[in-house]
């Protein structure tokens, strides 16, 4: 599962380490708890829309940036999590034929009338 409040976090701090801040000086900025912060960008805690508004600004990067590369990390972990669960079905597939090919007694590997046959590609 996706969870966009991590994504957030992450976001976040990418973008203050990248600009050698320190969580002091974005919190002295921002006018938000050094502790409530650090727990925004461990994901821990969700991000009101004022609260970012006031990140944002401390960082000087507008809100459509972060939620650009936010959205940006969400697709890839989309991407990622739709690649396991192909790989899981697949493996599935596999494994019912390998059993159902076991038990049949038939020793003709080949494919028989009424079969599902996986290719990967």
């Amino acid at each position: 599962m996706v969870i966009f409040r991590r994504l957030l976090g992450d976001v976040l701090r990418s973008q203050r380490m990248r600009q050698g801040r320190t969580l002091r000086e974005i919190s002295a900025d921002a006018r938000v708890s050094l502790g409530y912060i650090s727990e925004i960008e461990r994901g821990q805690k969700e991000a009101s829309s004022e609260l970012l508004a006031s990140l944002c600004a401390a960082l000087d990067v507008p809100l459509s940036e972060i939620l650009s590369e936010v959205s940006d990390a969400v697709a890839l972990e989309e991407a990622a999590l739709a690649m396991q669960l192909e790989d899981v079905t697949l493996d599935s597939l596999e494994h019912t034929l390998d059993t159902r090919s076991l038990g049949s007694g038939s020793t003709d590997s080949g494919p028989r009338s009424g079969d599902v046959v996986a290719s990967a590609a």
